[in-house]
């Protein structure tokens, strides 16, 4: 049996990583992707790896990522390796992008898009407790946090804007077969 793909998006300060973590110490099954970012390792955030765009080059031509996208000046990859876990019968889980979902969609058809929201003054909180950007960069942020998803793919949506437990039930709660 093959595993299932899931791709969690949502604005920055959702708590998309606080959520993957939570499900990751609750569902030691599952395969969580450590993206590979052409931003410094020491940037902070979520576990990933940090590289060049010249080593980002040689590891898309090698073809070493199943998914690879741009956004904010920045390139994200998801390692070929989530093939083998999903091969194994594993449910994999991606912190991702709206800018890969249609291609996601098109290479992986069983992709599940969590979308994980929450009230734009939560969303600048969190933003501004991190320290890590100014007004002007959280003002940007907010300023993309609601969008629409490509049509067809299905979407599971978490709100995190209460307490985390609450949150992390959801999120749980997305990652099971839909019942039918």
């Amino acid at each position: 049996m093959a595993g299932r793909l899931f791709a969690v998006v949502g604005p920055s300060g959702a708590g998309k990583d606080t959520l993957i973590d939570e499900a990751r110490r609750v569902r030691p099954d599952i395969c969580v992707a450590r993206r590979v970012i052409t931003r410094p390792a020491e940037a902070g955030g979520e576990p990933f790896e940090g590289v060049s765009e010249a080593e980002f080059d040689r590891r898309k031509a090698a073809g070493a990522f199943a998914l690879d996208w741009e956004a904010h000046g920045l390139r994200y990859g998801i390692p070929k390796d989530i093939d083998r876990a999903l091969d194994q019968g594993r449910d994999v889980i991606f912190n991702g992008s709206r800018a890969v979902l249609g291609l996601a969609w098109e290479e992986y058809p069983g992709l599940v898009v969590i979308h994980v929201t929450a009230s734009v003054p939560v969303l600048a909180d969190r933003l501004a407790a991190r320290g890590r950007e100014s007004r002007d960069d959280i003002a940007r942020r907010l300023a993309r946090a609601s969008y629409e998803i490509p049509y067809g793919i299905p979407i599971r949506v978490v709100e995190n804007d209460g307490r985390l437990e609450t949150a992390v039930a959801a999120f749980l709660a997305a990652l099971q077969p839909e019942r039918v």
